[in-house]
């Protein structure tokens, strides 16, 4: 067997990186594979950029904006691939992350779903944190959606390796979400699997991209009713599959995990929250700020600490991404041959 994968990647406003990813995909050390890239109406140089790599292996084609679930949409209708590799535009493959996995997927039946391991890094992938956890194991698909939810955990999209019948199985993407489709997307992929194969080795690299990146749901009130959608879909899944106490218990935990994100500017959607966890026999309580601001809710209140917590944790990762820029060009002159001169001043 050498089955087809399809690399479908949505693009927005990417022009910065998707050289970056192409370059992943290209490399790619399984042999048959075709490249898909949709342009969602960007409007910078995302098309151009991508239209370098065109050829045999890549095709690039553009679309009215619609979002990325409808640009991973469009892609799938135009791929004709036997597994699909989702991968977004600013993300990186290691080499031997297709071979990897179909390695020890190919043969073993058309439900079974790889995952492999990810780290997130900011402007340099050879500083991509790769953390192990619970979700890093082969796992029925039962026992993956509830540890995710009680240790609210994830698994990067690109990670996954889809046969085309989950993908058929699982329909398309939800183009009422924002934020957190991959999370109902892949539920619905895991929920017709017959189970998940973790395999060590391979490894996709994340682009953490900054406060404005589509996962950050903020003060967007679009983003929280897209949230909360995708929150209940989810609840839905996971009770069509169990309704055992700890499926129930791992649903509540769901709840109270997001519920920072609605409290206490949409009460409405709080409310919805906690009839939905008592419908699962459980209940939502406050939402608790980091032990390094309780004594400020003690003095001011909840909005005025969870205000300042948000902003101290957007301002720190202003300052991350800045140092880790001046660290990659300071790295590129270095390398390029220009007197190193010693890193950059922390002033």
């Amino acid at each position: 067997m050498n089955p087809l994968v399809s690399i479908l990647i949505p693009a927005y406003n990417a022009e910065r990186w998707i050289g970056e990813t192409l370059h992943s995909a290209l490399a790619q050390r399984w042999p048959r594979k075709e490249i898909i890239v949709v342009d969602d109406g960007s409007r910078d140089g995302t098309l151009a950029a991508a239209q370098a790599f065109a050829g045999p292996e890549v095709r690039v084609v553009r679309q009215e904006n619609a979002g990325a679930a409808a640009a991973r949409n469009h892609a799938y209708a135009l791929c004709r691939g036997d597994y699909i590799q989702w991968l977004d535009a600013d993300d990186l493959l290691s080499p031997d992350k297709i071979a990897g996995q179909l390695a020890v997927t190919t043969g073993a039946g058309g439900r079974t779903l790889p995952s492999c391991g990810w780290g997130a890094f900011i402007y340099r992938p050879h500083k991509a944190v790769f953390a192990p956890t619970a979700l890093w194991e082969t796992l029925t698909p039962l026992e993956w959606m509830l540890r995710k939810w009680e240790g609210n955990l994830h698994m990067q999209t690109a990670t996954w390796l889809t046969p085309r019948a989950l993908a058929d199985a699982a329909g398309p993407w939800d183009t009422r979400l924002l934020g957190d489709d991959d999370g109902e997307y892949f539920s619905r992929v895991i929920r017709a699997s017959d189970g998940i194969t973790f395999v060590p080795g391979p490894r996709v690299y994340y682009r953490v991209s900054g406060p404005n990146r589509l996962s950050y749901v903020g003060a967007s009130e679009r983003k929280k009713n897209a949230q909360w959608l995708g929150m209940k879909l989810q609840v839905g899944y996971l009770l069509a599959m169990a309704r055992t106490p700890r499926a129930r218990a791992a649903g509540v935990t769901y709840l109270q995990t997001w519920l920072p994100h609605f409290y206490p500017d949409r009460l409405d959607l709080v409310a919805e929250a906690r009839e939905l966890a008592a419908e699962l026999g459980g209940s939502l309580t406050q939402p608790n700020l980091s032990w390094k601001y309780a004594w400020l809710q003690k003095l001011a209140g909840w909005e005025v600490a969870s205000r300042v917590q948000t902003t101290y944790n957007e301002r720190k990762e202003r300052v991350l991404r800045w140092w880790d820029g001046r660290m990659l060009a300071w790295e590129q002159r270095r390398a390029a041959g220009s007197p190193p001169g010693g890193p950059p001043s922390k002033k």
